[in-house]
């Protein structure tokens, strides 16, 4: 895989996205390597355990898009997003497997607008989905799958909200 070619493609479909909204949304993005993939991650700081350290927390939530081998493959870009280990996000009271299902009730309402995509996984992996991977459209479509993670990214906060303590 040339992770160059799909870094800047991901790097690309970013730069569409408004920092402005972003902002408003606290919302950040990463792109790098992961388990032999290349990830473009968003998330916020305050959806992990380590604030600090957000993107290698042990308890995180956030979406991703990635590519891989396999997924060039099968001519795929996949997405998905992950909440692990809730149980310890600090000031929350979280069983994994109850936030998980209050989440996808919400979910359910806008997954219309998600392609390929499924909620039948454990309560680690939320949703997940994927698009036809076509170079010519790669940053176009990986922004659109971002602006639609950035429209639902308040079902997180809201899920959230229920475990305060």
């Amino acid at each position: 895989m040339d992770y160059n070619f799909y870094q800047n493609k991901f790097q690309s479909a970013i730069s569409t996205i408004l920092k402005k909204e972003l902002d408003d949304l606290k919302l950040k993005v990463s792109i790098g390597s992961v388990m032999e993939s290349l990830a473009l991650k968003v998330y916020k700081s305050e959806w992990s355990s380590n604030p600090q350290s957000p993107l290698i927390a042990n308890g995180r939530i956030f979406f991703s898009v990635w590519v891989n081998d396999k997924a060039i493959q099968e001519n795929k870009i996949y997405y998905n997003i992950h909440a692990l280990k809730l149980r310890e996000l600090k000031g929350y009271k979280i069983l994994s497997r109850n936030f998980a299902e209050r989440f996808r009730e919400q979910f359910i309402n806008n997954s219309d607008n998600w392609p390929n995509v499924s909620v039948q996984y454990g309560p680690l992996t939320l949703m997940e989905g994927w698009i036809e991977l076509k170079p010519d459209s790669i940053e176009k479509d990986t922004s659109q799958l971002v602006q639609k993670f950035l429209d639902i990214s308040f079902i997180i906060d809201e899920t959230l909200d229920h475990y305060k303590i």
